[in-house]
């Protein structure tokens, strides 16, 4: 039986995910990428029974923060980001910690690994809990994060995915940053043998695609 739960709601008018980690032990838990609404995130904990203890963000675009100042007005909680984001979010020095690909944040009996996945934005990361992948704007279902955006790198997109995400287990469930699918979520085995950006073998073929050249 798992230690942990994982939800997810969508928010805001780009169709966020935002996502609540719970240890069902301790009843702590974490917000990723808490974009849009406040009131309705706090609630989101609130009526599952837990208590927001830390945030997490995937990356620092305002579609995926900009409840999280609001946040912290109500709740005094630390906010994890990864340490090449520093320099474009705005948060309490007390507040922020600055991570690194492989750090580990526990709850209880909850384990939440960082995976820096640069290429959206340079300190992009992705968060895998148990046989769960929360990807932010990395990995979509049938897609990937834009890579035409300042501070964007086709070719660390393609190895963010083809060097890290492609070797997680097959198993792992795909819970990504936006609701842009028939289906809200997917495995890692979906996405390699039918996701358009998975299945480029080379990273010419993959600028090819993603780039136009």
């Amino acid at each position: 039986m798992s230690s942990f739960i994982i939800r997810q709601k969508e928010m805001g008018p780009m169709e966020n995910f935002v996502y609540l980690i719970g240890d069902k032990e301790t009843k702590q838990a974490v917000i990723v990428d808490p974009g849009w609404d406040a009131d309705a995130i706090i609630k989101m904990a609130e009526d599952e029974g837990y208590k927001i203890t830390d945030i997490l963000v995937s990356h620092f675009h305002f579609d995926h923060t900009n409840a999280l100042d609001p946040i912290l007005k109500k709740i005094d909680v630390k906010v994890h980001l990864n340490k090449a984001e520093v320099p474009y979010l705005k948060v309490g020095k007390g507040n922020l910690v600055a991570c690194e690909s492989g750090d580990i944040l526990t709850l209880g009996k909850t384990n939440i690994r960082f995976i820096h996945t640069p290429g959206h934005t340079p300190g992009s990361q992705c968060f895998h809990v148990g046989d769960n992948l929360i990807s932010g704007d990395t990995l979509f279902i049938n897609g990937c994060g834009r890579c035409d955006l300042p501070g964007s790198n086709p070719e660390q997109m393609y190895e963010s995915l083809h060097t890290k995400l492609m070797k997680l287990k097959d198993e792992t469930i795909l819970y990504p940053g936006h609701n842009y699918a028939a289906t809200p979520t997917s495995t890692i085995a979906e996405e390699k043998k039918n996701n358009p950006y998975m299945i480029r073998e080379s990273l010419q073929d993959f600028l090819r695609l993603r780039m136009g050249f």
